[in-house]
């Protein structure tokens, strides 16, 4: 089967949301998210931020077990920096959410206790989730 790359081009175009598309829409999303108090600039920064850094840190890991880099203490001090970035911009996000860093943990905490009530990982249960475990 050959795509013919043109049509998914147009494709992709017509399931794109207006907003994603012009900046007109664009610019009206972001009053309406302001007029609903959404930190949208901080939110923004955040997982923006977050998704380049834990690029970084995985560009990292992917060049040590397939590229053959060393693990040394350079690598291992590079992979640590990396992750003190993704936590400044993980920060960045707790501002946003009005939320501390010791609530979100919590939160985790409870919904992987609520996943593992034996305390252990399950692959059944990592694959076969209840409603709600996000």
């Amino acid at each position: 089967m050959t795509i013919d790359l043109n049509k998914y081009v147009e494709f992709v175009n017509t399931t794109t949301s207006k907003p994603s598309k012009n900046f007109p829409d664009f610019s009206t999303r972001l009053a309406e998210l302001e007029s609903e108090g959404f930190p949208t600039e901080r939110l923004l920064t955040a997982a923006v931020g977050m998704s380049a850094e834990a690029g970084e840190f995985t560009e990292i890991v992917k060049k040590i077990v397939f590229q053959g880099k060393p693990v040394n203490q350079e690598n291992l001090f590079h992979l640590k920096r990396e992750l003190g970035d993704i936590m400044w911009y993980v920060s960045q996000a707790c501002i946003g959410l009005d939320i501390s860093l010791e609530e979100v943990i919590q939160m985790n905490f409870e919904k992987l206790n609520t996943r593992y009530p034996e305390g252990a990982f399950s692959i059944e249960r990592s694959e076969n989730r209840v409603d709600g475990d996000l």
